[in-house]
């Protein structure tokens, strides 16, 4: 006699998102931080499967810094490195892909869990099967990054790196957004927010997409090392463009490879950003939501957090922070997004 599986714990489903969540949330800050510190490079082969193990013994890190001597980044920048040198660079882009590969096995195993022992509600399995197939993608595309600076020049792509930001930062947002919608399911008999408020919802969806478009830019900068190329706020070496904007052919260039442009069109994006939130936040005041509240607040210390890098020539721990603010106003945005304006009501 056949039996009916049992229906999903959506609460298990629900906290477990969360937890994915806050670990791509770490990922994508300890990759930040593998940026600023340009060790991205110092791992030149991709071992998705056995590369769990670091060196272990003089000869095999000898071995692994051999490799790495190979590369365009030793060989133009970091020819003066030793082999403790070598070891500070190392970890962390050993950690960013441990990291990657621990997000895999705790997304994939509760994953396989819950579709053989539960009945998941109707379209949860092709959702969460899409997140699982795009944090592989995720993987590959960050080799295909890396492999962009082991070529001729000491530097990974920027279009590559704000491809592998930009999809991180989806998959984060898409987890986030299932995670929240199994939190209303689970509230429909006792309804989270007072009334319908359709309005604050799509206002932070549109405030979602700004700011995934500002990190997007974000990415392009940091990709070309152009944060500190223009280090005055609120003008540019003088003006209120940057020398030289449009000088690339064709002009479409200028938008993704003219540094000065990049960074312009980063700093419009922002200040438009932070006035959408407060915008945002001044049309719904009436809803008295601390969501509402925190999407203004966090894009008004995002955007400071921004000055701050400019005038510190991009600063590493500032820099950093830039970016986690960036982060924490994106899953505010979202969770407005998703729940309205029910947080906090």
């Amino acid at each position: 006699m056949a039996t009916t599986r049992p229906a999903a714990p959506l609460k298990a489903i629900e906290y477990w998102l969360y937890a994915c969540c806050a670990l791509v949330f770490a990922m994508v800050l300890l990759g930040g931080i593998t940026r600023l510190t340009e060790s991205g490079l110092s791992i030149v082969y991709w071992r998705p499967f056995t590369g769990w193990i670091p060196p272990m013994n003089e000869a095999a890190w000898t071995a692994v810094f051999d490799s790495y001597r190979e590369s365009p980044e030793f060989q133009k920048l970091n020819f003066w490195m030793a082999l403790d040198d070598f070891k500070r660079i190392f970890w962390l882009e050993y950690l960013h892909r441990v990291l990657g590969r621990i997000i895999g096995i705790a997304y994939f195993l509760p994953f396989a869990w819950f579709l053989i022992r539960y009945r998941l509600p109707a379209g949860l399995t092709g959702r969460l099967a899409i997140l699982f197939v795009l944090g592989g993608l995720q993987g590959a595309l960050g080799w295909y990054m890396v492999k962009s600076g082991l070529v001729d020049q000491p530097s990974v792509s920027q279009y590559r790196l704000a491809a592998h930001l930009g999809l991180a930062v989806v998959i984060y947002a898409a987890m986030l957004y299932t995670a929240l919608g199994l939190r209303k399911i689970l509230a429909a008999a006792v309804p989270i927010s007072r009334g319908t408020h359709k309005p604050v919802s799509r206002g932070a969806r549109n405030l979602s997409i700004l700011i995934f478009i500002t990190m997007t830019w974000g990415a392009f900068v940091a990709g070309m090392d152009g944060g500190a190329v223009f280090t005055t706020f609120p003008l540019m070496d003088g003006g209120i463009l940057p020398p030289n904007a449009l000088s690339m052919s064709p002009i479409w260039l200028n938008l993704f490879e003219n540094i000065g442009t990049v960074q312009f069109i980063h700093r419009v994006l922002a200040i438009c950003t932070v006035i959408a939130a407060l915008w945002f936040w001044w049309a719904h005041r009436l809803a008295k939501s601390r969501a509402t509240t925190l999407v203004a607040v966090f894009a008004a210390l995002q955007f400071c957090l921004g000055i701050a890098t400019i005038l510190s020539g991009a600063s590493i721990y500032i820099a950093w922070a830039h970016q986690g603010g960036a982060m924490l106003l994106f899953t505010t945005a979202i969770w407005t997004w998703r729940l309205g304006a029910s947080w906090g009501d």
